[in-house]
């Protein structure tokens, strides 16, 4: 009679497609608990946003993108060059059906639950950072706080912004401009104050995290394949995964592929209304003496400082996968900064410049659980701007249903099934 080691042993193959740091968190989580991983990526690991990305572990970020009061900004964010948003005037017939369900989505009870899952997530975030990485936490996560500064906002706005946080459990305090300037003496006189988030963390390097990653993963013998997952068919017990290279079956798969997600859920039947939000960052050579990450609440940038000097990131453009970078975006980020930085000189460096593609769905939550019509293949997707907020929990919650143990919380909101079926539930 097999024993239940061996038949471990003969059934616990997962493929990882995906090598983010959502995908290389869940490889190196599943790998650790005595799973056989494959991490398929035809791209270096970590290469994408997830080197690219402003480094903050942005677990006060609770609300939605859809939010009514975004509304009225539209019009005149549309319009400026140095707008935190734009679309591609190309690109919106595509987008309509995406921003339908997004407006959709600003409806005051969805905007409360999808407020209230987001939270839930995010108060898991942190926690779960500290036992994927244990004892190199403190070495790959700072804890500085951040701040959430504002130029021409009255007191009662800013007040009213900090009562959104701490409804929502949110450590948050308000600094009066004095204050602002003894924790961050670089920034402008400008500034009438700021939110202090004090239960944040940032990341010095993200690449250099996710590579931590990717390096126990392979310390753990598990299995790297620089390759392009090609189609993915699963039946109840298995999948198979066929690459550029290879054809493998597996008990279960986990696609982690972000913005490349839509097609492999496609093949599956699955509907996942997923746009590339594309992002950018200009990467200064110096830290210009800011100790913590720093948003700007009219702007909606951050600046942070990282090993390199200090990354400005955080602007928003929907023009599909395959449009060229425009690096335009990137140069608002610089002016933005000049404002905000005094010190800061004129030059614009093209090298500085990057670009990548955040999966955007449109209710802001990502989705993560088990396909609703085959077992065998998991879902960690569609993050947007939270991936390496919510990488290590997701993670937990991954290897707990492919354990059959429960979940730290109810996941029922994250699956993809809420966009399945007839318009009202797809949204």
């Amino acid at each position: 009679m097999q024993s239940q080691a061996q038949h471990h042993a003969a059934n616990n193959r997962v493929a990882v497609l995906g090598a983010g740091v959502i995908g290389l968190s869940c490889a190196y989580q599943l790998q650790r608990q005595g799973y056989q991983v494959t991490l398929y990526d035809p791209e270096p690991p970590g290469s994408q946003c997830s080197f690219g990305n402003a480094g903050h572990f942005a677990t006060e970020q609770v609300f939605p993108m859809a939010c009514s009061s975004l509304l009225p900004k539209l019009p005149k964010m549309l319009i400026s060059q140095r707008s935190a948003l734009r679309i591609a005037p190309t690109y919106l017939p595509q987008l309509l059906p995406w921003l339908a369900r997004f407006g959709a989505n600003m409806m005051p009870h969805r905007y409360r639950r999808h407020t209230e899952v987001l939270s839930t997530l995010n108060s898991h975030a942190l926690g779960a950072w500290q036992r994927l990485l244990a004892n190199d936490y403190h070495q790959y996560v700072q804890h500085q706080g951040s701040l959430l500064t504002f130029e021409s906002t009255t007191t009662n706005k800013i007040k009213a912004v900090a009562a959104q946080y701490s409804h929502q459990g949110v450590d948050v305090s308000i600094l009066k401009r004095a204050q602002v300037n003894e924790l961050e003496p670089a920034l402008t006189a400008h500034i009438d104050g700021a939110l202090y988030f004090k239960a944040v963390g940032h990341s010095t390097d993200p690449g250099a995290l996710s590579q931590y990653l990717f390096s126990q993963f392979c310390a753990l013998g598990g299995h790297y394949r620089a390759e392009k997952v090609t189609s993915l068919t699963c039946a109840h017990s298995h999948c198979r995964v066929s690459s550029t290279h290879s054809r493998e079956l597996y008990r279960k798969a986990v696609v982690c592929t972000g913005a490349w997600s839509k097609v492999l859920c496609q093949q599956l039947g699955y509907a996942l209304p997923l746009e590339a939000e594309r992002g950018y960052h200009y990467q200064l050579s110096e830290h210009l003496g800011l100790n913590r990450p720093v948003a700007s609440f009219e702007r909606q940038f951050i600046m942070t400082p990282m090993s390199a000097g200090l990354r400005l990131a955080g602007t928003v453009e929907f023009a599909g996968l395959q449009a060229p970078a425009n690096m335009a975006r990137a140069h608002a980020l610089l002016a933005h900064a000049r404002e905000l930085l005094p010190q800061l000189g004129t030059e614009f460096d093209e090298q500085a410049c990057w670009q990548g593609a955040r999966p955007s769905l449109p209710d802001s939550l990502p989705v993560i659980g088990a396909a609703p019509r085959h077992p065998s293949l998991l879902l960690a997707l569609g993050h947007q701007h939270l991936g390496l907020t919510q990488a290590a929990i997701t993670s937990e919650l991954i290897a707990a249903l492919i354990n059959q143990q429960p979940t730290a919380m109810n996941i029922d909101a994250l699956s993809i099934a809420r966009f399945q079926g007839n318009r009202s539930k797809a949204l």
